[in-house]
């Protein structure tokens, strides 16, 4: 999809705001946590939200999702292959992480309830990884593709010098 560097960041950030919202919304929903936080608590959650998930795929989890991914033996010319398994490789790396940062901001909240850090670290990943690979697949991938391709290659393609880097 993205062709240059500046392609790839639109992308990313298109990305991230789909995933960090949903994810959020999903994570206050089955923590219990909706009407106990605050609209400024959640807004300022959502913002630190974006900021580490971005830099992560920016600088991190995409770059190596990426090199997996293009590792693999199969048939890059299939365009479904190459979303499939960079999709898998993405939210894998990213539910990893972002599993670690909500953790940590659970701990510095309200400490872990009496479990393990290793035993909440696995309960985090298990459902966020059932809830953002379908989420990912289904919704927020397809909707970011289209728009991707709807505003930024179409500007791309009426002014070829505008997104150049």
């Amino acid at each position: 999809m993205p062709t240059t560097k500046k392609e790839n960041v639109y992308f990313g950030m298109m990305m991230c705001v789909g995933m960090v919202i949903c994810m959020t919304v999903y994570n206050l929903f089955t923590n219990d946590l909706i009407g106990k936080i605050s609209w400024i608590g959640i807004v300022v959650q959502l913002l630190l939200g974006f900021a580490v998930a971005f830099l992560l795929e920016l600088f991190i989890v995409g770059p190596i999702a990426k090199k997996l991914a293009f590792s693999l033996p199969y048939d890059k010319s299939k365009k479904l292959f190459v979303i499939l398994s960079l999709t898998f490789f993405m939210v894998i790396g990213m539910v990893l992480c972002m599993s670690a940062y909500g953790l940590l901001n659970a701990y510095l909240a309200n400490g872990l309830g009496g479990q393990s850090l290793f035993e909440s670290y696995l309960s985090i990943v298990f459902k966020n990884v059932i809830f953002a690979f379908p989420l990912q697949l289904i919704i927020i991938g397809p909707l970011v593709r289209y728009a991707f391709v709807k505003f930024i290659k179409a500007k791309a393609i009426a002014n070829p010098l505008s997104l150049k880097v």
